[in-house]
């Protein structure tokens, strides 16, 4: 509840306490039956235990159950789990379920820790410790972007895992693969999707949700002036995270495949961003601002967005991400007036970004085969419980319609019989930048982020990025 002091466990047997007063700028998450405050956790872990910065936390944590596996016990895994901290409801006790059951089955514990609230954080402690060789973590559940970037400090997963390779989604799998080498093995894919009102798109006269971004921009603007005039004067047609972090770089890149513009980096390194398609997705988006989207949107993380809709219910569409929708949150209050659909399209295609987590082992562990054992009893887990899901009817709610296709392969009963097919996948030039992924990321959030809040036209953002990610990668500038 808020207000209340909680507890973190950051390894067996060692509880940091959490009070304080909760920060204006919280947002909260409702994935089980109650909500859970999810942001601002890291500072209070600070405040708790006087240190400067999260990463003297996290690195007192895993020395705390280091010093553990000292003494001759048993061994005792520590594995970093970016979910851990975002689902605190029903995955988060299947999961601590499931590291019992390991345990109980190996001998083998397992310290489960969360990562940090933001990626760009949980990238640079994950760095941080695999530079300096810590012993702990074992395993890392590692965003899908960073295969590239972190390549080096995980071990070769290949060997361990041929026979399972031949189930996973090729194109799951190609984005933990650098230059032949399985970095991680999948574990739980993302993909973006359109969150939409069904009870307001039947109330304006809609049968279906959009198929493009036009269709969007005219349902938007007939809803929001209709809820307007209703009394609802704060009520927006369609909210999306704008803010400078990983999410806008999921979007831009949906916007500008689907006009034609290219990935941002193409498979064969040629730089696509300074063409006439990218720079019309990019001054779209930039007319919602403030039109069919509030101003504020260009400061929204993923939770500002997904509490907009499904929490306040102040806005019409949302672009989300599939887990939200395949965990089903029971209390959410409008989960019954909503439905699931594919990102619109464009004049070319019609894509949804490739996200989730994958596991890694550590090259610096001082267990691997431990480790190793916990990667498949996860990933094993993990490909039961998918198979289960395919085999049952879709939820009631929400409302289906047109699922990515990676869905509809993943969980066929989810599509409806004669029903068009929803969009394809797109990744991230995670994989051809390497390394220098993360500068590529940043440098691309900035330019679009500048146009978004009309401080750049987009023209003279599409030039000037396409010279900076030409310098960052070596790569050539490729036209469209």
């Amino acid at each position: 509840m808020i207000g209340k002091p909680g507890r973190v466990r950051p390894c067996q047997g060692a509880t940091v306490p959490m009070s304080g007063s909760l920060n204006k700028s919280m947002r909260f998450k409702f994935s089980g039956s109650k909500p859970r405050v999810i942001d601002e956790i890291r500072f209070r872990w600070l405040r708790s235990f006087g240190l400067v910065g999260a990463t003297g936390f996290l690195l007192l944590a895993f020395i705390s159950c280091d010093h553990r596996r000292s003494a001759p016990e048993a061994v005792t895994l520590t594995f970093v789990d970016p979910e851990r901290l975002y689902d605190l409801g029903q995955r988060q006790l299947m999961t601590d379920t499931v590291l019992q059951e390991f345990t109980r089955e190996t001998g083998i514990r397992v310290n489960h820790l969360p990562a940090l609230e933001s990626n760009r954080d949980q990238l640079d402690l994950v760095r941080k410790l695999l530079n300096e060789g810590a012993a702990t973590p074992d395993v890392f559940g590692i965003d899908t972007i960073w295969s590239g970037i972190l390549s080096d400090h995980f071990i070769d997963l290949k060997p361990y895992f041929s026979s399972q390779l031949s189930l996973e989604d090729p194109e799951v799998l190609a984005d933990y693969l650098v230059q032949g080498k399985l970095v991680a093995m999948p574990y739980h894919p993302n993909v973006g999707v359109l969150y939409y009102r069904t009870d307001l798109l039947r109330r304006y006269g809609f049968k279906e949700p959009p198929r493009t971004w036009d269709e969007l921009e005219k349902m938007a603007v007939r809803i929001q002036s209709g809820e307007r005039v209703r009394g609802e004067k704060d009520f927006w047609g369609f909210v999306w995270p704008g803010a400078t972090g990983e999410g806008l770089i999921c979007n831009g890149l949906e916007w500008q495949v689907d006009e034609g513009g290219g990935r941002i980096i193409e498979a064969d390194k040629k730089v696509s961003v300074n063409n006439p398609n990218a720079i019309h997705a990019w001054e779209r988006a930039e007319h919602w601002v403030g039109w069919i989207s509030p101003p504020a949107v260009v400061s929204y993380e993923e939770w500002d967005a997904s509490n907009a809709f499904w929490v306040s219910g102040r806005a019409a569409f949302s672009r989300g991400w599939s887990d939200y929708f395949l965990n089903r949150p029971p209390d959410v209050p409008f989960r019954d007036q909503s439905g699931v659909t594919s990102v619109p399209g464009g004049k070319r295609a019609r894509v949804s970004t490739l996200g989730g987590s994958g596991l890694a082992v550590s090259r610096s562990s001082r267990h691997r085969a431990e480790a190793i054992k916990l990667v498949e009893f996860l990933t094993r887990r993990e490909t039961r419980l998918r198979a289960e899901r395919s085999l049952s009817g879709p939820p009631g709610r929400p409302e289906i319609h047109e699922l990515p296709a990676l869905l509809v392969k993943t969980y066929p009963r989810l599509a409806r019989s004669g029903e068009a097919p929803g969009g394809s996948i797109t990744v991230r030039p995670s994989a051809v930048a390497g390394p220098a992924y993360d500068d590529v990321s940043k440098a691309y959030i900035r330019a679009v982020h500048s146009v978004l809040t009309g401080k750049s036209k987009a023209p003279d953002a599409a030039a000037a990025l396409e010279k900076e990610l030409v310098r960052i990668t070596g790569f050539q500038a490729g036209s469209r």
